[in-house]
C-alpha cells in the first residue's frame, strides 16, 4: 500500500496511508458488520468483505442501508460512513467523536468570523483554482491545438489570467466571490471546446446542477461528489471542522470548508478524468438516463466505471509542488489539509493552494 510522508510543524512526522475508499453502488445492498470485517449483502447473501482497518471510508450510493453495530464499528475507527442519493445528493454521515485540537478548531471559528482574515485564505484558494483551470486551457492547446478552436480556449486563458491580476490584497470577500464566479464562467464558456469524442452525446453548454441536465454535466456532479467526500474526510483527519468555510458562506448542512478547498482541486482531480473519460470512450451515451424530471443521472454500471477511474487516479503520483515530495494524487487533500491547519496553527504565513504544473 502506498504511503506519503508529510513534514509537521513541530519537527514531527506523520505518516499518512493511502486506503481503499468503498463504494456501494446497488439500491439493494445492506452493510453490515462481522467482527472487524465490512460485510456487503444483498437479499441475504454476502457479496463482499473487507477488514475495517483496509478502508478509509465508505460512501452508499441510492437506500442501502446500515446495521447499528458497523456504525459503531466505522465510529470506533475513525472511517466515515456517508449515505449520498443516486444522484449524489448528501443525505447524512456517521462520524465519531470529533478528534482534533479544540484550539486550532477555535482558530477557525475566530478567523471565519473575521472577513479580513477570511478574505486572505479564500484569495489563495481562488488563486489556486483559477491558475489550475487556465492550466487546464493550456495543456488542452498544447496536446489538441489543431483539432480545437485554439483561439477561443486561448482568449479564455488570458482572461483568466487577468482575472488573477485582479486579485489583490485585502480584497472584500463579495468581490473575491465575483471575481471567482466571472473566472469560472470564462472557463467554461470554452470547456465544450476540450471535449473531443461523440460530441452529440457528450457537449456542455452550461455548468448545470440539481439536478444536472446533459450526459457531461452528470458526469461532472458525481466526480465533485467524490470529491467533495475526500476532502471532507482530509479536513476531518487533521481535526478542522469542515462546516466552517471562508469562502462559502455558512449554512445548516454544507460542509462550506470542503466546499472551499475542493474549487482549487476540481480542475486538475474532477474536470480533466470527466474529460478523460469521454474523450477515451470509456463512458458510453447509452449509460446516462434522462428522468421524467429532465435530471440526467447515470446507471450502475456506468458509476461503477466512473468509480474505478477514479480509485485509479487517486493511485497515480505527482510531486507536491509546496511539499516537493512524491505523493499519491489520492493524497492530495490531505496535504493540502495539513497545510490549511498549519497556516491557522501560525505556522506558515499564508495557505499555499495545491498549483498543478
Amino acid at each position: 500500500d502506498p504511503y506519503a510522508v508529510f513534514a509537521m510543524a513541530d519537527g514531527g512526522m506523520v505518516l499518512r496511508k493511502l486506503l481503499n475508499m468503498l463504494y456501494v453502488t446497488s439500491p439493494d445492498a445492506y452493510l453490515s458488520r462481522d467482527g472487524e470485517n465490512v460485510v456487503v449483502r444483498v437479499d441475504g447473501e454476502d457479496k463482499f468483505r473487507m477488514p475495517i482497518h483496509n478502508i478509509e471510508g465508505i460512501a452508499t450510493f441510492g437506500y442501502s442501508g446500515a446495521s447499528p453495530a458497523l456504525m459503531e464499528l466505522c465510529a470506533q475507527r475513525g472511517v466515515a460512513l456517508t449515505f449520498l442519493s443516486e444522484h449524489g445528493r448528501f443525505m447524512a454521515r456517521v462520524t465519531g467523536r470529533v478528534s482534533g485540537n479544540v484550539l486550532l478548531r477555535r482558530r477557525q471559528y475566530r478567523i471565519a468570523d473575521s472577513e479580513e482574515e477570511s478574505s486572505r485564505i479564500a484569495s489563495d484558494i481562488i488563486i489556486g483554482k483559477i491558475v489550475n483551470c487556465r492550466t487546464v486551457l493550456q495543456r488542452a492547446v498544447r496536446d489538441h491545438g489543431a483539432s480545437i478552436c485554439a483561439d477561443e480556449v486561448r482568449n479564455a486563458s488570458t482572461a483568466l489570467t487577468d482575472y488573477l491580476m485582479g486579485i489583490v490584497d485585502n480584497l472584500p470577500l463579495d468581490t473575491l466571490r465575483g471575481i471567482e464566479g466571472a473566472a469560472a464562467n470564462a472557463y467554461f464558456s470554452v470547456f465544450d471546446h476540450l471535449i473531443l469524442s461523440n460530441k452529440e452525446n457528450f457537449f456542455f453548454h452550461e455548468r448545470n446542477r440539481r439536478p444536472p441536465r446533459d450526459n457531461m454535466n452528470a458526469l461532472l456532479s458525481f466526480l465533485y461528489t467524490l470529491l467533495v467526500h475526500d476532502v471532507q474526510a482530509a479536513l476531518e483527519t487533521v481535526g478542522l471542522d469542515p462546516q466552517v468555510g471562508f469562502l462559502h458562506q455558512d449554512r445548516p448542512g454544507r460542509p462550506s470548508l470542503a466546499l472551499d478547498m475542493m474549487e482549487e482541486l476540481r480542475p486538475f482531480l474532477a474536470d480533466r478524468l470527466a474529460l478523460s473519460l469521454v474523450n477515451r470512450k470509456q463512458v458510453s451515451p447509452a449509460g446516462f438516463q434522462t428522468l421524467e424530471s429532465g435530471g440526467v443521472i447515470m446507471d450502475d454500471d456506468t458509476r461503477k466505471t466512473v468509480i474505478k477511474a477514479w480509485q485509479e487516479r487517486k493511485q497515480e503520483q505527482i510531486m507536491h509542488p509546496f511539499i516537493g515530495e512524491k505523493i499519491e494524487i489520492g493524497l492530495i487533500p490531505y496535504a493540502q489539509a495539513m497545510l490549511l491547519a498549519r497556516h491557522l496553527r501560525g505556522d506558515l504565513d499564508g495557505y499555499p493552494p495545491f498549483f498543478w504544473k
